[in-house]
This record gives structure tokens, C-alpha cells and sequence, in this order.
């Protein structure tokens, strides 16, 4: 009976003890990796182990069958996205001619007309978005963040509505790598004078970082629009500098007007790293159809693209507000003085 007794007695407290101290130790395991991971993981992937997680994507295009480690013959080094309408395809289809099959080729549509770009063959190997009557920096924000384009050394983010007989999307690469050039553009040739004289293509020069511009308009030399300035037409960004633009986009302001006058932000020693390509030019055609997609009528007293303008405006008037405001705060927490700024 005393042999019967303990026997019981023991079993009633190993089970007892069992269910006990294996939660207790798994909690305090799981706690510790918790720990652990939080601290080397992104947002939200706490609970992952860190091989696991990728954090980047990018636009290449997958098969449906076969070994995924085959399904890429070639990865392309560059991506260019174009915001477009069906109705200025011709000077896309141009335009697109002139990138070499190291371009991923992206188009935003914003007329919805997908289908009517069929007739090109690189469009069967390019990448279609489409919504309705937004504008390019709408798309930007959305679908050009730094983790999902990381695969792509430099990003160019053009208009649809650009001549490009002089120019060459390899050949042009090649110059912005040897000036060392984060933030470029093609210069613009014109009979015109443009907005901004630091775009204008300077002929016998293979690119040009500075301009004498009409007297005031720069505080300094090395600032907008004298220096360190491209326009938003068709900027080219490398990887490093399109990660800390991406973040100063703002989500409500879609024309991105004010932009190009501040991503020298992004960049130490800017006027040395943005410049405009010479020798590798474009025109500005001046037709975009995007300006016309407005939901005014005709009687209400103004034309549609009047009404696109008005909004580029405010638009710029807000973006000039919001970086003022996040500079006076960020020099009062710190305690420091306000630099003298031009917002434009």
C-alpha cells in the first residue's frame, strides 16, 4: 500500500510539475528570441528569423512553371518609368526605343488605356499600371518605393511628351557614372527661353553643374536655380539619392511642383552631384494630355488644364509651408539657429 501510495503521490506531481515548468521555459525561450529578433528586424517582421525576411523587390518579370532560379535570362540594371496617355504613344514608343534591354520598362497610364499599346512589341515585355487621372508623382509615391526598385542602380522618371533624337539611355549613363552625378537630367534644347536657365543644354559641353542666372534669383551660387537643381520633366536619381526623395514626397500633393527645387536635400555637397547632361539632350515637346483630364466644364468659366495649373500652384505654395514649418521645428528641438532658406 505505501509502495501503491507514493507511486500515485509521484505521479499527480511529476504531471503537476510537467505542465508547469515547460511553459515556464518556453515563455522565457520565446521571450529571448523575441528579444532578439526585434532588434535586427524590420517593422512588423519581429517574429521572423532574420534569413527568412526580404525586405526588397523589384519589377522583373516571373514564369508560372519551370525552376525559379531559371526564370531570369538577364536582370536589368536600370528601370524607367513613364506616366502616359494612349494619345502621345508615338513619342513613348520613340522614347522607348532609345533604353537598351538593361531598362525595365514601366508605364503609368493614366487615361486607362492599356490595351492600345499592344501594337509595340516591348510593351508585351513591360509593366502596366493603370489608374485613372492621377499624376506622376501620385504613381511615384505608390509604386517606386526604394525596397520595391533596390534591384535598380538608377531610376529615370520622365514625362511622355519629350523628344529624344540626341539622345541615348546607355550613353547617357555612362557620363552621369563618370561626373559622379546622383541627380541629372538631359539638358533641354530649345529656341526658347526656358524657366530655368541651368536646364538648358549648353552646347560643346558634356554636362554643366552651374548657370548665371537673371539677377536675384540665387542666394548663392550653389543653390536652386543657379546650381544643384534639375527640373521634374526627366530627372534621373541613383539608388541612393531616389531612397531619401521617395521620403519627401508628399502623399496629397501629386504634381510635384517645388520638388526638384528641394531633393538637393538628399545630398551632401549637392552641387556636386547633381548636374545636367549636355551632350546627351532632349526636347520638350509641350503636349502632355494629362493636363486635360479635369472634371470642369467648359461653362463654368474656365478651361480644364487652367484648373490642373491652379492646383500646381497651391500644390507648391503647401509643399514650400510644410518644409518652412519642418525646419523651424526640427532647429527649435535642437536648439540651433534657422539658416537663412529659400523656399521659391
Amino acid at each position: 500500500m505505501r509502495l501503491i501510495l507514493s507511486t500515485i503521490i509521484g505521479m499527480i506531481l511529476g504531471f503537476f510539475l510537467g505542465t508547469i515548468f515547460p511553459q515556464l521555459t518556453t515563455f522565457e525561450v520565446d521571450n529571448n528570441i523575441n528579444n532578439i529578433l526585434e532588434a535586427k528586424n524590420p517593422r512588423g517582421a519581429e517574429l521572423l528569423p532574420p534569413g527568412i525576411i526580404r525586405s526588397e523587390s523589384d519589377y522583373y518579370l516571373r514564369r508560372l512553371w519551370g525552376n525559379p532560379n531559371e526564370d531570369l535570362p538577364m536582370k536589368q540594371k536600370y528601370l524607367v518609368a513613364f506616366t502616359v496617355g494612349a494619345k502621345q504613344k508615338q513619342y513613348v514608343n520613340a522614347a522607348v526605343k532609345k533604353f537598351s534591354s538593361n531598362f525595365t520598362i514601366l508605364l503609368f497610364h493614366y487615361d486607362g488605356l492599356t490595351d492600345e499599346w499592344d501594337e509595340f512589341e516591348w510593351s508585351k515585355q513591360a509593366i502596366h499600371i493603370s489608374v485613372r487621372r492621377q499624376a506622376k508623382w501620385w504613381y511615384a509615391k505608390r509604386f517606386l518605393h526604394p525596397d520595391i526598385i533596390a534591384a535598380y542602380e538608377y531610376i529615370f522618371i520622365w514625362d511622355e511628351d519629350l523628344g529624344v533624337e540626341n539622345f541615348d539611355g546607355e550613353e547617357y549613363l555612362k557620363i552621369v557614372k563618370r561626373h559622379g552625378l546622383e541627380i541629372s537630367q538631359p539638358g533641354l534644347d530649345s529656341n526658347k527661353r526656358p524657366v530655368w536657365l541651368l536646364t538648358k543644354r549648353q552646347i560643346d559641353k558634356e554636362i554643366h553643374r552651374f548657370v548665371d542666372e537673371r539677377s536675384g534669383r540665387c542666394a548663392t551660387p550653389y543653390v536652386p536655380p543657379c546650381a544643384a537643381f534639375v527640373e521634374i520633366m526627366a530627372p534621373v536619381f541613383s539608388r541612393k539619392a531616389w531612397r531619401c526623395v521617395w521620403h519627401m514626397i508628399q502623399n496629397d500633393l501629386v504634381h510635384g511642383w517645388g520638388l526638384d527645387l528641394s531633393v538637393r536635400r538628399c545630398l551632401e555637397s549637392a552641387y556636386e552631384k547633381i548636374g545636367i547632361v549636355d551632350s546627351q539632350y532632349i526636347v520638350h515637346l509641350e503636349f502632355p494630355t494629362l493636363r486635360n483630364q479635369s472634371d470642369v466644364k467648359l461653362d463654368e468659366g474656365k478651361q480644364p488644364w487652367h484648373m490642373v495649373r491652379e492646383r500646381c500652384n497651391h500644390e507648391w505654395n503647401m509643399f514650400k509651408g510644410r518644409l518652412r514649418s519642418a525646419d523651424q521645428k526640427y532647429f527649435k528641438q535642437h536648439n540651433m539657429s534657422m539658416p537663412n532658406a529659400t523656399y521659391f
